[in-house]
């Protein structure tokens, strides 16, 4: 399942303009492993939130590692979340859900323990889009490059008034992947939707 998920890669995904041509001969360490090794991230049967899912990734990923996950990829563009259903089906992925959506149109409608992202957006943003997505204690696990540990420093201050009790820097897939893949898991309080919504507003008015 994983060699057929990175032919379709390869195939429609550089088509459709989710994975660019250069992409292609490192596929498998640079993007299909690069987000399976982070499989361990998880509990058995854990419902996730992938965040601007694309092509899939970190969400497909995840889901052909452990059959056990259930797994929810929101994505706003129509032309991907297309291509993410058509995959779907190809790999007969049953516990996979495509919805076509900005995660802040779901607040309020979905409710999970976990959320994910990867490649998407800095993580005070992720927090305002994916906290109000989280159940009481669920936690933000976003793939993150070199600069994790910087960019959670820089923004702990935002993150803790978004509802943030605690975070910390994972590493998974040393000796399989190189570099491997580093982790920004962020638990956050019962509070935490209300926080995010209230930061929200604040950067409305900031900006209006």
């Amino acid at each position: 399942m994983a060699t057929r998920f990175a032919e379709i890669l390869a195939d429609t995904g550089v088509s459709h303009g989710l994975i660019g041509p250069r992409e292609v001969p490192i596929l498998w360490e640079r993007h299909i492993l690069n987000c399976a090794v982070v499989h361990d991230a998880f509990p058995q049967g854990a419902a996730i939130a992938d965040v601007g899912s694309g092509a899939g990734l970190p969400g497909l990923a995840l889901a052909i590692a452990r059959p056990d996950l259930t797994l929810h990829l929101v994505e706003p563009l129509l032309r991907r979340t297309t291509w993410l259903e058509h995959t779907v089906e190809e790999l007969a992925l049953d516990d996979v859900t495509v919805l076509r959506a900005r995660a802040e149109e779901l607040h309020g409608q979905l409710q999970v323990p976990y959320a994910t992202a990867r490649a998407v957006a800095r993580i005070d943003k992720l927090a305002r889009w994916t906290f109000p997505l989280l159940v009481p204690g669920g936690q933000l696990v976003a793939l993150k490059g070199s600069s994790a540990a910087d960019e959670l420093a820089a923004q702990e201050p935002v993150l803790r008034r978004l509802g943030m009790t605690e975070a910390c820097i994972e590493t998974y897939g040393s000796g399989l992947v190189d570099p491997p893949t580093l982790v920004v898991r962020v638990t956050v309080t019962p509070r935490a939707s209300s926080g995010a919504a209230k930061e929200r507003r604040r950067s409305r008015r900031r900006s209006g």
